[in-house]
């Protein structure tokens, strides 16, 4: 493969399969890891017509620095999000905390000692990280990049699963935050900490047997009874996450820097949204208070947008995207 390659972790995944799409269109070459060979060709059998740009490798365990080794020739960036995301861990450390913090140093790790052409490398966190869970609802507060989940390693570790899986995203990108400024490599980081993902699969779904958490979420609304409860106050388009990578891995003042990437979010405006953009969910979804927005934090991604040029789209379209595909994988199921 030429010299412009990009290795991709967790490719498999709903956002990962949108960070292969974004690199493959933008020409570069990518690497897609896999922990097996029957996930690597799902992965490639998405992509045939970049059949020429795509390779894969088999990545057992993201933890194991070693497992990269043979993996990093002529790579010269690195997109990483591959974690564990669980919200009902039986063991919080082992499930949870110790895959999240060592799968993340185990990249910087392999890049620092087998991968001489990387130079930069771009680690997928969440609005987890940035999120202080216990303040609730904070009304007038406006998260952005300076802010920090406080949970500790010891409190995460007896916490219940939800807020030892927000900690395990904040414990893991502050590690590797701490590694770099300890070890000095010659590449230099970027994260990007986005709150729910919603949109389209990169590919036509066939079936809703096994979405995404976030786009569960939206899936069990319809035939709901009411409104689902405050959790999040933001959303970011898959297809705008992916392209925010590639854009931090591309634009020079972006290395060192961490990005909130997303818009403020809430249920109620994107039951709204789905109401008014597909007639045949009108029946489905629950009505709620149209047009009440609940007073919440708020959220700010415009940095974003500042250093890496990142346009956002209206809510409304990312429902309608995420909707409209949900309802033909429903139809392809009931055949």
């Amino acid at each position: 493969m030429a010299a412009n390659t990009l290795l991709i972790t967790g490719a498999s995944g709903y956002l990962g399969g949108h960070l292969v799409n974004a690199a493959l269109d933008k020409g570069y070459n990518v690497r897609a890891t896999a922990r097996n060979e029957s996930s690597a060709k799902k992965i490639t059998d998405q992509f045939p017509q970049y059949a020429t740009q795509l390779s894969y490798a088999i990545v057992p365990d993201i933890t194991n620095v070693e497992s990269y080794e043979p993996h990093l020739q002529d790579v010269v960036g690195i997109l990483h999000s591959a974690s564990p995301f669980v919200l009902k861990p039986e063991d919080n450390v082992k499930d949870l905390l110790e895959p999240a913090i060592q799968g993340s140093i185990a990249v910087l790790e392999a890049a620092q000692k087998w991968g001489p052409s990387v130079r930069r490398v771009v680690i997928t966190s969440s609005h987890a990280s940035v999120c202080d869970l216990s303040k609730g609802k904070r009304p007038g507060y406006v998260y952005d990049e300076k802010d920090w989940n406080p949970v500790t390693f010891e409190e995460a570790a007896v916490a219940d699963g939800v807020v030892a899986y927000c900690a395990s995203k904040a414990l893991a990108e502050k590690a590797t935050w701490d590694w770099v400024a300890k070890n000095k490599p010659n590449f230099d980081l970027v994260t990007i900490t986005p709150p729910w993902i919603f949109g389209p699969y990169v590919t036509e779904l066939t079936s809703t047997k096994h979405l995404s958490e976030s786009l569960q979420l939206l899936y069990d609304i319809i035939g709901a009874a009411e409104i689902p409860p405050f959790d999040f106050g933001g959303f970011a388009d898959a297809r705008e996450v992916a392209a925010a990578h590639i854009l931090g891995y591309e634009v020079p003042e972006a290395g060192g820097q961490r990005f909130w990437v997303g818009q403020n979010f809430n249920y109620q405006s994107a039951v709204d949204a789905a109401r008014e953009q597909i007639p045949e969910l009108q029946s489905k979804l629950p009505i709620g208070q149209p047009g009440v927005i609940e007073d919440t934090y708020k959220v700010d991604g415009s940095k974003a947008t500042r250093v890496l040029g990142l346009k956002y789209r209206p809510l409304a379209e990312t429902i309608k995207d995420t909707y409209a595909q949900l309802l033909r994988a429903d139809a392809v199921g009931a055949k």
